[in-house]
């Protein structure tokens, strides 16, 4: 038997457990969700602050009006019970005219005939009627001064406090509220007021007992009203509120709506004006300021719209005396040997600045066909490190003048992603060329990177740096941190932005880092799979030898660098 109690209680034991983690679970769930909707609905939120204040109000407010109703209450019960005790010692005093020294038992007789002609009513034999109510008399004798006499008493003396017996005794009428337990198992709660007897020779006292039954019936009453019409007021307070409120707050969702779709795109949303209140004039603002702004866009479209066709039709329209020029340019200078030596350096010059000029009208076709929209991507699965590599090497000539050697890290493994190679290796070609540009002789380092999402990589140089705030100005068109310094490239201002726009093409993003004098770093990131969020990029920014001091290990030179070392980079990939 003791076995199955012993587990049995344990048994109790976790049902109770799970029941209070249950209980638990959902107050947290109830609070976050509550949490949730205060924070986002503002009508939530006034009508709840003005239920809660409302229920403060009516709190307080309840609390005052059932104190004074109860002091009224007993303040007549007590004028009417001290009116009732006087005129009832009147008729004891009378009836106990020649009391003198008879014994316990006479005296008892005596104050028992007494007694029954106060306490006479139609329905009882100890209760009498009055303007304060029914009574219950109580005859004692007794004084301060004959505390070790005999006491005689007729009816339910034991109800009556010892401390209210001590000051009538001392020839002082007194009142007080008791409660005395019933036979029954009850209790009554009775305003017992006492009166000493000073007319008859005998020290004797008076008590009258007057059950506030009626009384506290009345103030229970008073307490349901008072809280049925508290509730009843708090519920009307909230239902006006919320609908109060409704009707500020769904002007404002709907004004909050209509500038969302606005901010998708929808240009022609507008607000419905009713009536001539602050909420109309509202609306008649809003849809003022989205027409303007409509308009303004319209014409930042016509006129973004009008320039990329100028510069696409002036770029078409040079490409014809660009090929004339450059034919004769070639002419001249696969005779240059023939002229003297200031006009042969004239031709070479001359050739020069017309590649400069040819990638310039190149550049510029390829950004006009991307802000038109018209560029198309042609991805692809394939092999990452193929692409670095074959960057590097398109810029080995490029760093060998600026005294700059390309270092190459790649992982081992293959980095198969879905990209467009001509895009991806133009990027990092832009990248290597703008990072020998500003490198100052050191090294500039590409680093490969990948996780299951995103393929990264990063092109870092430890030369001038940027200044707080030029990396985000890197992007702009024709935008050079430092106008007097020459390129070694011959760069037409256009690369980095066009680098953005093919990375924002696949999907990814185009960073940049600087310090000054701590170098720059450049970070592509680009998705593993088209449509598929890139996520964490495997490589961060700022970089991690993010002083010019410390230098990468792991990194392979490749600038200059034997072929062979080529080949061993392209052989992995394959």
């Amino acid at each position: 038997m003791s076995t199955e109690t012993g587990r049995r209680v344990p048994a109790f034991a976790r049902s109770t457990a799970r029941l209070v983690r249950r209980v638990v679970v959902f107050a947290r769930r109830r609070a976050v969700a509550f949490n949730e909707l205060w924070k986002h609905s503002l009508q939530f939120r006034v009508t709840v602050s003005t239920l809660a204040l409302s229920s403060a109000v009516v709190f307080v407010l309840g609390m005052v009006l059932q104190n004074q109703i109860t002091e009224r209450l007993l303040d007549t019960k007590r004028t009417a019970a001290v009116a009732q005790t006087r005129a009832a010692a009147e008729t004891a005093a009378g009836e106990l005219v020649g009391l003198g020294s008879e014994n316990v038992e006479a005296l008892t007789n005596r104050l028992e005939n007494a007694l029954k002609k106060i306490a006479i009513t139609p329905t009882s034999q100890d209760a009498a009627g009055s303007a304060a109510g029914t009574f219950v008399p109580v005859l004692a004798s007794g004084g301060h001064d004959q505390s070790g006499a005999t006491l005689a008493f007729a009816g339910p003396f034991e109800n009556v406090p010892p401390r209210l017996r001590q000051f009538v005794e001392a020839d002082q009428m007194s009142f007080l509220e008791h409660t005395v337990p019933e036979s029954g198992g009850g209790r009554t709660t009775y305003l017992i007021v006492g009166t000493p007897l000073s007319t008859v020779a005998v020290p004797l006292q008076l008590y009258l007992l007057f059950p506030l039954t009626t009384e506290q019936n009345t103030v229970s009453t008073v307490q349901n009203t008072l809280l049925v019409g508290g509730l009843v007021l708090l519920l009307l307070l909230a239902g006006i509120t919320n609908l109060v409120t409704r009707q500020v707050v769904r002007p404002v969702r709907q004004a909050a709506a209509a500038a969302e779709q606005f901010a998708g795109g929808d240009l022609d949303q507008r607000l419905a004006v009713l009536g001539e209140d602050d909420l109309a004039k509202l609306a008649v603002s809003y849809n003022g300021m989205a027409a303007s702004i409509q308009r303004q866009i319209r014409q930042l479209e016509e006129f973004g719209g009008l320039q990329r066709r100028f510069t696409s039709d002036v770029s078409h329209e040079l490409r014809t005396p660009l090929t004339t020029v450059r034919m004769a340019a070639d002419v001249l200078h696969a005779s240059r040997e023939q002229f003297p030596a200031g006009l042969a350096r004239s031709t070479e010059l001359l050739v020069d600045e017309l590649d400069r000029f040819e990638a310039l009208l190149g550049d510029l076709l390829e950004i006009s066909r991307l802000d038109a929209g018209v560029e198309d991507l042609s991805a692809e699965f394939i092999d990452v490190r193929p692409i670095a590599t074959r960057a590097v090497e398109q810029v080995r000539v490029i760093a060998g003048n600026a005294g700059s050697s390309v270092e190459l890290v790649l992982p081992e493994e293959e980095v198969i992603a879905e990209v467009d190679a001509r895009r991806v290796e133009r990027i990092l070609r832009n990248l290597l060329a703008n990072a020998v540009d500003h490198s100052e002789g050191k090294p500039v380092v590409l680093t490969v990177g990948a996780n299951e999402t995103a393929v990264a990589i990063t092109v870092r140089d430890h030369g001038v740096g940027l200044r707080l705030g030029e990396a985000d100005l890197v992007f702009n068109r024709f935008w050079r941190a430092d106008p007097s310094r020459n390129r070694r490239t011959g760069g037409t201002g256009l690369g980095l932005a066009i680098s953005q726009e093919d990375a924002r093409l696949h999907g990814g993003e185009l960073d940049a880092w600087g310090e000054p004098g701590h170098g720059a770093c450049f970070r592509l990131l680009l998705p593993r799979q088209q449509g598929v969020p890139v996520g964490d990029s495997p490589l961060v920014l700022p970089p991690p030898d993010r002083f010019a001091g410390e230098v990468p290990l792991g990194i392979i030179d490749v600038t200059p660098a034997p072929e062979a070392i080529f080949a061993e980079r392209e052989g992995i990939g394959q």
